[in-house]
């Protein structure tokens, strides 16, 4: 992952919480609002209520401004009469069940011209309220007013937040995957830090080991090439063992390097239009050689009619020694049994690698593309590599638009397809010059 998409997601991530905390936010306010405005209008309806009910037991005339909201949670009720303590609890109880509200709530009655608290009570809907609350005996008074009640909810906020329970619930979910997601960016950025400094590292350390390979080659070369050394067997062997295996040391740098240019997508494809018959002539022979060393067998299948395609030379020529190399090496009993074929497709040319080795669980088939894996063999290790082969393999095929596919199972071998797209035009420019030549 580049450091762009890394600065993406961050930003993408940044606005998704910002939106999520807005719109969670707006929506807890709102809901409260409406509660809060339900629940007045619920309070004043049943106030006005009670106030008739009461005009009507004194036969009086109520005043224009019947019920005056004196704070978040109390409300005056003016009935220019005396009040009856039994009936007003009776009116207030009857209102406010008819109009749903089933918070607790205390009540006083006021007489302004001493301006003195008559009566009070609190009534609850819960014994455990009943005995913890008390009525509040500095209710505020209202002015110009006879004789008025004063009702106080003292629940009444956290009675609406409990109705709106569902949406404080989800707000927290939203807040607990922001800290997550937070806690996952943090940790994403950690790791890419640490996986640059890794990548650094190697980056540093196989350019450093290419100036002592190329040292070693050319004495190498001219060790082998020494008329002294040639006329021992015994040192021509050391001289060829050297030779091959800082060969085999240079090529896993190689491959190294070739990863990453494909990481920094820095990977550049020289695409020209080669006969992949062709190709192979130039590379089985010295598989065939190693094979044969092996006591193994090397079978060719050739068949396409058509074995043009647009490929860099390169990297297919790795591509086709990393297949053949695995096929030689997780053979059975030491004696790799390889066949490579062509086959003619619709619009592709399918290359096939086929071996009768040791074959892959099914579990492993997606994984042996991924960057350092390996099967599992347990404490054997008669295989040696890295595990950047198919990573290699796998990333060049998809530079080149080609498929990859891999049929295993273990015990049996392992086929590794390739559907590489035919360049028809080539074919025929091909033969219409070998039909020009022998007219």
């Amino acid at each position: 992952m580049n450091n762009r998409t890394i600065q993406r997601i961050v930003l993408l991530g940044a606005l998704a919480v910002i939106f999520v905390i807005a719109s969670q936010t707006y929506m807890v306010m709102q809901a409260y609002n409406l509660k809060e405005k339900d629940f007045d209008v619920s309070v004043n309806i049943a106030l006005l209520n009670v106030a008739k009910d009461m005009s009507q037991v004194s036969q009086v005339v109520l005043p224009p401004n019947l019920v005056k909201r004196m704070s978040k949670n109390t409300y005056a009720v003016n009935v220019n009469s005396t009040i009856n303590a039994t009936n007003l609890e009776f009116f207030l109880r009857k209102r406010f069940d008819e109009a749903a509200l089933s918070e607790d709530f205390d009540y006083a009655i006021y007489d302004c011209h001493d301006e003195k608290m008559v009566y009070g009570k609190y009534i609850s809907y819960t014994a455990s309220s009943r005995d913890s609350l008390k009525v509040e005996k500095n209710l505020p008074k209202l002015d110009d007013a006879t004789y008025f009640f004063v009702v106080r909810f003292p629940k009444r906020e956290s009675s609406i937040f409990s109705g709106i329970s569902f949406m404080l619930v989800f707000t927290v979910i939203s807040l607990l995957t922001v800290i997550f997601f937070i806690y996952a960016m943090t940790v994403i950025l950690r790791q890419k830090r640490l996986s640059e400094l890794q990548k650094d590292f190697i980056n540093n350390m196989t350019h450093e080991f290419k100036t002592p390979i190329s040292t070693i080659k050319v004495a190498a070369d001219v060790f082998v090439s020494n008329p002294s050394v040639q006329s021992d067997p015994r040192l021509t062997r050391y001289a060829q063992i050297i030779r091959e295996q800082n060969n085999r040391l240079n090529s896993q740098v190689e491959k190294v390097l070739q990863i990453t240019r494909i990481d920094k997508n820095t990977l550049e494809l020289n695409k020209e239009v080669i006969n992949l018959h062709e190709l192979l002539e130039t590379i089985l022979p010295a598989i065939q050689v190693k094979i044969e060393e092996k006591q193994g067998v090397l079978t060719q299948e050739l068949k396409a009619s058509q074995p043009y395609i647009k490929a860099d030379t390169l990297h297919l020529t790795n591509i086709l020694h990393n297949l053949l190399d695995n096929a030689m090496k997780y053979c059975r009993d030491g004696k790799p049994e390889v066949i490579i074929r062509t086959i003619d497709m619709e619009k592709n040319l399918r290359l096939v690698v086929e071996d009768k080795g040791i074959g892959i669980d099914k579990e492993h088939h997606k994984k042996v593309f991924f960057r350092f894996y390996r099967v599992p063999t347990g404490n054997i290790h008669n295989v040696k590599g890295f595990g950047l082969g198919l990573f290699y393999v796998k990333n060049i095929i998809a530079a080149h638009g080609w498929h990859i596919d891999l049929e295993s199972e273990f015990g049996t071998g392992t086929k590794i397809i390739l559907d590489i797209p035919k360049v028809i035009e080539s074919s025929k420019t091909l033969k219409n010059k070998q039909a020009e030549a022998f007219a």
